[in-house]
């Protein structure tokens, strides 16, 4: 409702301090120091615009009915997130935030579809910028709110991780995206409520086209995509009701995930264009090693072995993958850093922007370990110290661990930067078996003379060597 224009000066104050708090919660959430604090100011922000809305439905002649309705709404989703929060397994973080990324679309989108039919049925007829914003929050919003479902779905395992493509969907894409056009110019003309109900439904199919056609592996991108759908869907939520709550978080968003997908391309060494239609990953999940050719010879080791080895060197990188997430390995890995560190040998963890399932995975499951911050590093920070260091221990990564990125122009992750594990002088790696990652392609590595296979449990591996370690004192 367009009321909130008419509140009183001190709500519209209210509504500015919580969005100069939202630009200060995004601004912390910049570094992993400052996250949490980041996270709990944004969460105050919210806390304050929810409960100036909340004070506003009492105002007289503030249009605002069914309060009863509007309370049972909150009280309900406020228990629902804060269940679901608490009992969501750090694997399946990257699911929640898909969901939760598709509701906030879906909601603006609703509210777009409401305005609109209330203006319909009240013959009113609202300006241009409102009326393309509605259009704009409807489209966005409903695209965001299928796409992140697909997204749950996949991630979830109940859709197939691959790249599901066809002549036929591509087709079925291109007249759908013509049929919203014509559907926009028509509701932009003055076209009634079956129009613009036509336009819901068709973003909302669209929504679903879009993100079916791409693989597991682009997942934590489209995260990051939808993500900022939803901060734009949002905005234009904002400019319909006149709220600059809205209009400042939803753009806040909307830019921060923009930007936040367009680093992870360019952490891929691919466009977006790349991601959203090139349907990487569609083809046959390459085999383990030796499927298609000669077998390849690998050199495995054991704990006790592995505990010998890491005692008596000087320096040592972790590298988590999303197989450390699924082993829930992480705080057997800082007690193994906490053991090494103990005996005077350098710990340090290489952290790749797409390692995991969504954007900043691996840093979310070493903070809910407790691993300090000032041991993680970026790609660019981490890559010249393989070179000096002793021994690589890879932990569940995979693709982004794969040389063949550097020089096999016929792989899916060619010119994908990747962490230069191989540059260390041993490199270990825990790993269930030899399936590949979710490019589907084999690992060079695991081949390499220097590389010392350990096939087991991350967490249980990891936590013997912890047991070897202190048995044995340590080699320093």
């Amino acid at each position: 409702m367009n009321e909130n224009a008419a509140l009183p000066a001190l709500f519209h104050v209210s509504y500015l301090i919580s969005a100069v708090l939202f630009i200060v919660g995004l601004k912390f959430l910049s570094h992993p120091a400052r996250a949490r604090r980041g996270n709990l100011v944004a969460a105050l922000g919210v806390t304050v615009a929810g409960l100036t809305t909340l004070a506003s439905l009492w105002i007289p002649g503030s249009g605002y009915r069914n309060h009863g309705l509007i309370l049972a709404g909150i009280a309900i989703g406020a228990v629902a997130g804060s269940i679901s929060a608490r009992r969501v397994a750090i694997t399946d973080m990257p699911q929640m935030v898909a969901m939760l990324n598709g509701f906030g679309g879906g909601a603006a989108a609703l509210i777009s579809t409401v305005e609109f039919l209330h203006a319909a049925a009240t013959g009113r007829h609202p300006g241009a910028t409102a009326s393309a914003s509605t259009m704009f929050g409807c489209i966005i919003g409903s695209i965001s709110f299928s796409g992140s479902l697909i997204a749950f779905g996949k991630l979830q395992g109940i859709i197939s991780e691959r790249a599901i493509t066809s002549v036929l969907q591509k087709v079925v894409n291109v007249v759908l995206f013509l049929g919203l056009l014509v559907a926009i110019v028509v509701v932009g003309a003055g076209g009634g409520a079956p129009w613009f109900l036509g336009l819901l439904g068709g973003a909302l199919l669209f929504g679903v086209l879009m993100v079916i056609p791409i693989g597991g592996a682009d997942m934590p991108v489209v995260i990051s995509l939808l993500n900022s759908f939803t901060g734009l869907a949002v905005a234009a939520t904002g400019f319909v009701l006149s709220n600059n709550a809205l209009i400042i978080s939803g753009t806040l968003v909307g830019a921060s995930g923009t930007l936040l997908t367009m680093l992870m391309c360019k952490a891929m060494n691919r466009s977006i264009t790349n991601v959203l239609f090139a349907g990487v990953g569609a083809g046959p999940v390459a085999g383990p090693a030796g499927a298609t050719g000669p077998a390849k010879a690998v050199r495995d080791i054991g704990v006790e072995d592995a505990a010998i080895l890491l005692a008596n060197v000087q320096s040592v990188i972790i590298v988590p993958g999303y197989g450390m997430a699924v082993a829930q390995a992480q705080h057997a890995a800082r007690e193994l850093a906490d053991m090494l560190g103990k005996n005077g040998i350098s710990v340090k963890y290489a952290i790749h922007p797409v390692a995991g399932r969504m954007p900043g995975h691996m840093n979310v499951l070493l903070a809910e370990a407790n691993v300090p911050y000032d041991q993680l590093f970026d790609l660019d920070a981490i890559n010249p110290e393989f070179e000096h260091a002793d021994v690589a221990l890879v932990v569940g990564a995979n693709d982004v661990v794969n040389p063949a990125a550097r020089h096999d122009k016929s792989s899916p992750i060619y010119g994908m930067p990747i962490i230069d594990c191989d540059k260390a002088a041993t490199v270990m790696v825990i790993k269930r078996g030899m399936s590949p990652g979710f490019a589907g392609v084999e690992n060079e590595l695991y081949f390499m003379n220097k590389t010392l296979m350990l096939f087991g449990d991350a967490k249980g591996f990891v936590g013997e060597m912890v047991k070897a370690l202190s048995g044995s004192g340590g080699g320093h």
